[in-house]
């Protein structure tokens, strides 16, 4: 069997789970993930997990916050007068908007509400977290 390396085509079932065991996403009654391994296409600890996997392989690891979403980072908090936002939208803490700067899109989350202003958060929602991932390795071409 073909262990899985740089330039393969990987299709992998998952399951990630936050220290709490909360699921935050699973490839569970869907079809499995599938990527080029080595092409950046996913954070670095999932791509290292899999690496040397074989289809068939079944494995659990914990990958600390810097090889999956890098830690929280305080720069990335902002706040903006609730005035810029258009009239029918309705700001609610943990609410994700889109906003553009510099030409770019970005995805952002409602952290606090005053009357006046909002906290827009940009870090990735699972910056700072280690994750847990089930990993079955169904494909490896």
């Amino acid at each position: 069997m073909t262990q899985a390396q740089t330039g393969n085509q990987i299709k992998v079932h998952y399951t990630g789970r936050l220290d709490s065991g909360q699921v935050f996403d699973s490839s569970a009654d869907r079809e499995p993930l599938e990527f080029t391994l080595g092409q950046g296409q996913l954070i670095p600890g999932f791509e290292a997990a899999v690496t040397g996997m074989q289809a068939g392989d079944k494995k659990t690891v914990t990958i600390p916050a810097e090889d999956a979403y890098g830690p929280r980072q305080d720069e990335l908090l902002f706040s903006v007068e609730r005035s810029q936002l258009p009239d029918h939208i309705q700001p609610e803490v943990g609410q994700q908007l889109q906003v553009n700067q510099e030409g770019q899109t970005a995805v952002v989350t409602i952290s606090e509400l005053t009357d006046t202003t909002m906290t827009l958060d940009a870090n990735h929602p699972l910056a700072g977290e280690n994750l847990t991932f089930d990993l079955e390795v169904v494909e490896v071409a």
